[in-house]
C-alpha cells in the first residue's frame, strides 16, 4: 500500500505532464506556500504572472509571498499592479486588501 502523495506533489506531477497550464502551477504554488516550501513557490507564481499580467490573485499571492520573504520592494510593485488590476476589473474587496496591505508593511 503506498502513500498518499501531497497537495504539491500532485500538482507536481500535472506541471510535469503540462508544463504551460498555468491553472496546475498556480495551484502548485499556493500547495507549495502550505508546506512552506517559499522559494519553490515563488518561481510557480512568476510564472502566473509572466504567462497572464491581469491574473489579479496571482499577483495578490505573489505579493505576500514577496513579504514573507523579506523582500519588501518586490511586494509592494506586485501589490500595485495589483491593485490597478483590481480597480480595472472592479473588484472591490481585493482593493481594500491591496490597500491594507500596503499600509500595513510596504
Amino acid at each position: 500500500m503506498s502513500a498518499t502523495p501531497s497537495r504539491s506533489e500532485t500538482f507536481a506531477s500535472l506541471v510535469a505532464r503540462q508544463p504551460e497550464n498555468e491553472l496546475f502551477r498556480f495551484s502548485l504554488a499556493q500547495a507549495l506556500v502550505a508546506e512552506n516550501k517559499l522559494l519553490d513557490a515563488l518561481r510557480h507564481f512568476q510564472f502566473c504572472i509572466q504567462k497572464k499580467p491581469d491574473w489579479m490573485m496571482a499577483r495578490i499571492f505573489l505579493g505576500k509571498l514577496h513579504l514573507e520573504l523579506g523582500q519588501k520592494t518586490e511586494a509592494r510593485v506586485q501589490f500595485q499592479e495589483a491593485l490597478k488590476l483590481a480597480i480595472e476589473q472592479n473588484h472591490e474587496g481585493p482593493q481594500d486588501e491591496l490597500r491594507a496591505l500596503m499600509a500595513q508593511h510596504t
